[in-house]
C-alpha cells in the first residue's frame, strides 16, 4: 500500500461505504499549538491528535525532545479517535508533512498497516471544512510494536559505519554551522546529509517515486542492505521514511535522533560537509 493519498482520492473514499478514520495532527515546531487551528476548521469527522502530548512522551531523561509515546497511552489515544483493527486511517497536518509522517510511522510501527498521509496536507483539500468536534465510537486498536525497524543510539552509530545513516535536518545544522534548538551542533560521525525539504515540491507534495528513487540512489541507499534515518527529535525523520518507502527503500528510524545523541557528552560529534 502506498503511504500517501491524494485529496481527490480521499474525497472519494470519505463518500464511499468504508470511509477512513481521519486524524488531524497539525503541529508547528516552536509555533502556536494546532488545536486552535483545528477548532477553526478541519476535515469533516477528523479527530485532533496533539503531537507533543499524544504522539510523544515528555522530553528529557536522555531520550530526546520527542521520545516515542508510552505504548498503552498511544493505544488509548487511537481508540478514542475511533481507530479499529482493519479500518483505514488517513492522517494530515498543515502541509509540512512532518507531524503526519510521525503519526503514520507510529501506527505502522504498532502494526496498523492501513494508514496513509494526505499528500500536501490540509492545503491540498478542496472540499468542505467543519468546526464540529466529532465523538467517534470507541475503537478496538491494540498496539503491537515492532512492525517498523527502530534504532537506538548504538545502533545508529553502527549503521553509520556499516550501512547508510541519513540526517534529515537542514544542511547547515548537519554541517555544524548553526544549531537553533539543541545544545550541540554537528552530526553523527559517518552520517550523510539528506534534508527533508528535498523530498517534496513547493506545495508540500511528495516528489514522484522515480525522482525520489534517483535522489536516494545518488546518496548510496541502493548500495547498502541497511538504511537508517534521524533528525533533531525523530519527527521530520519520519517524513524521510515516507519518501524512502515511495522510492521502494526500507529504512529504520533512530527515534531519539540528534537531541538524544547529544544528551551524552561521551558520544562523538562530527562537523563539515558530506563525506
Amino acid at each position: 500500500m502506498t503511504p500517501i493519498i491524494s485529496a481527490s482520492e480521499l474525497a472519494s473514499e470519505c463518500a464511499g461505504s468504508r470511509p477512513p478514520v481521519l486524524l488531524d495532527v497539525r503541529y508547528q515546531m516552536g509555533g502556536p499549538p494546532g488545536r486552535p487551528a483545528y477548532a477553526a476548521g478541519h476535515l469533516p469527522g477528523a479527530v485532533y491528535v496533539d503531537l507533543d502530548e499524544e504522539l510523544a512522551d515528555p522530553p528529557g531523561g536522555g531520550r530526546g525532545r520527542h521520545p516515542l509515546p508510552d505504548v498503552d497511552a498511544f493505544g488509548a489515544v487511537m481508540r478514542r479517535a475511533g481507530v479499529r483493527s482493519g479500518t483505514p486511517v488517513v492522517v494530515y497536518d498543515g502541509g509540512q508533512g512532518w507531524a503526519a509522517a510521525r503519526a503514520w510511522w507510529l501506527l505502522r510501527w504498532a502494526e496498523h498497516t492501513d494508514v496513509r498521509i494526505l499528500d500536501g496536507g490540509l492545503p491540498a483539500w478542496t472540499g468542505p471544512l467543519s468546526t464540529d468536534t466529532p465523538s467517534p465510537a470507541e475503537g478496538d486498536f491494540v498496539p503491537a510494536p515492532g512492525a517498523m525497524r527502530l534504532l537506538d543510539a548504538d545502533g545508529a552509530a553502527a549503521l553509520a559505519r556499516t550501512g547508510l545513516l541519513l540526517d534529515a535536518r537542514a544542511g547547515e545544522r548537519y554541517r555544524g554551522e548553526t544549531e537553533p534548538i539543541d545544545p550541540v551542533a554537528g552530526h553523527i560521525p559517518g552520517a550523510v546529509s539528506a534534508p527533508t525539504t528535498e523530498n517534496v515540491d513547493a506545495t508540500g507534495h511528495y516528489l514522484p517515486a522515480e525522482t525520489l528513487a534517483a535522489r536516494f540512489k545518488a546518496l548510496g541507499a541502493t548500495e547498502t542492505p541497511e538504511v537508517g534515518v534521524y533528525c533533531g527529535s525523530g519527527v521530520s525523520a519520519a517524513q524521510q521514511l515516507v519518501a524512502l518507502e515511495l522510492a521502494g527503500i526500507a529504512a529504520a528510524l533512530y527515534a531519539g535522533s540528534w537531541s538524544e545523541w547529544v544528551s551524552d557528552p561521551a558520544r562523538p560529534v562530527a562537523t563539515g560537509p558530506n563525506p
